[in-house]
């Protein structure tokens, strides 16, 4: 009896200690925490790890003290703040700044359905997409948002327009090749005739395509903490602010130039990571 017993005993604690390793191993891994220290005040971002190319980058760049004594170079208010370009550091008055880089780019990490656009979203600034049609992220410059809340109308019709998005590149496409498959063949091209064939064709597989929609989460964030919902699909969020909303508020407030730089810089004084 006595050895069933012990036989018991260490059964039940191998299972235990099996349910705590689950439990561990199944658990979401802690998320990384950086402190930016700005003349204004500080922020608290929190990267997410659905985001790792960029929560990477950011923190070798913030450890490194990449962004120390950077300005926010771009500041409009109830959009967002931005900053990370290297060459705006010690400012010179009435220098437009923007175009700085690391010399290197981001694949794109985009998840409009988890990772949206809400107030206090940390996100990556890229070139447009005449010149980056991939959406590659910027290696260092950032912006915070700021935002507006939104009306469900609103917020549908963003829906819409984030469905649409890939019709365009599907279109010109189509276009293209209906075109070049004309010239081939020496046929007298109609090129009216060949738009409306493609545009039906285009519009025939919307029709099957899955459309985006925000979930209750994200349609109650918007039309209450607001955001810029408008954005979503287009830009990596990588993060948010989890501690100095207000000092956004406040970043977002100064007054701007007419190109949108403030007209007493706003400085990162110091980013720390902090675990």
């Amino acid at each position: 009896m006595k050895t069933k017993k012990i036989a018991l005993a260490i059964f039940l604690t191998t299972a235990v200690s099996a349910i705590t390793f689950c439990q561990t191993t199944n658990s979401k891994p802690v998320e990384k925490t950086v402190l930016i220290e700005t003349s204004l005040g500080s922020i608290k971002v929190k990267l997410y790890n659905e985001t790792p190319q960029h929560r990477d980058n950011f923190l070798k760049l913030a450890g490194e003290g990449f962004y120390d004594s950077l300005i926010f170079h771009r500041v409009i208010s109830s959009f967002m703040v931005q900053a990370g370009d290297p060459t705006s550091r010690n400012p010179q008055p009435d220098q437009r700044y923007g175009s700085g880089e690391t010399g290197y780019t981001i694949p794109a990490e985009i998840n409009p359905a988890q990772l949206f656009h809400k107030k206090g979203a940390l996100a990556a600034a890229r070139k447009g997409d005449q010149v980056n049609p991939e959406k590659q992220s910027s290696g260092s410059q950032f912006y915070i948002v700021q935002g507006k809340v939104s009306s469900d109308e609103e917020l549908t019709q963003m829906e819409l327009n984030i469905s649409q998005k890939p019709l365009q590149g599907m279109f010109n496409q189509m276009l293209s090749e209906a075109l070049q498959a004309l010239q081939a063949q020496g046929a007298k091209v109609n090129q009216d005739s060949v738009v409306e064939d493609v545009r039906r064709k285009v519009l025939a597989q919307w029709e099957n395509m899955e459309k985006f929609s925000y979930t209750p989460e994200q349609r109650e964030a918007y039309k209450t903490v607001g955001g810029t919902p408008f954005l979503d699909g287009g830009y990596t969020v990588f993060g948010e602010v989890v501690e100095g909303l207000d000092v956004v508020d406040k970043i977002a407030a100064v007054e701007t130039n007419a190109a949108d730089r403030p007209t007493q810089d706003v400085f990162i004084v110091k980013m720390t990571v902090q675990n």
